[in-house]
């Protein structure tokens, strides 16, 4: 649920515009239609697959320009075949953690967890279209369902 409505979301109101601002600056040998990679889990690229299997916009336009991939996968591609300035691809990423690490957990503190919940944090961002976007969205999943408690979350970057 977390992963196709998220998905649905970018595709329908953010992609236009990052798209848009991406034309807009094109350099010269870059796509003006880049592949759309996004790197999930191994659920998401499920959720990924199914999303573009509606028969309705935006998701049926898209088809054939769409590609799930694990991050692993993603780096092993990208390491012999680099675009580090992003002229044919467009990365998206979405996923949830669901193994909090402690440390994380204190920063929650103030979002009491009632008993069997624990926390999940839904990671998206996009690269590849001018500006690096990256959020991150705290939620509680009780074993039968998932609430958002708090979204965009700050999150420090780490530079590999």
């Amino acid at each position: 649920m977390i992963l196709a409505g998220s998905l649905v979301v970018w595709l329908e109101n953010e992609w236009p515009t990052l798209l848009a601002a991406r034309r807009a600056a094109l350099p010269p040998g870059g796509d003006p239609d880049p592949a759309i990679v996004i790197t999930t889990s191994p659920v998401g690229g499920t959720v990924v697959d199914d999303t573009l299997a509606r028969d309705e916009p935006p998701m049926a336009g898209l088809r054939g320009q769409v590609v799930a991939v694990t991050e692993r996968e993603y780096r092993d591609w990208t390491k012999p075949h680099p675009d580090p300035d992003h002229l044919l691809h467009v990365n998206h990423w979405s996923w949830v953690k669901t193994a909090v690490p402690a440390a994380r957990r204190q920063e929650f503190a103030r979002h009491p967890l009632g008993a069997g919940e624990i926390f999940w944090l839904h990671r998206t961002g996009t690269t590849g279209c001018g500006v690096e976007r990256r959020f991150c969205h705290l939620w509680k999943w009780n074993g039968r369902a998932a609430s958002l408690i708090q979204p965009f979350i700050d999150e420090p970057v780490r530079r590999l």
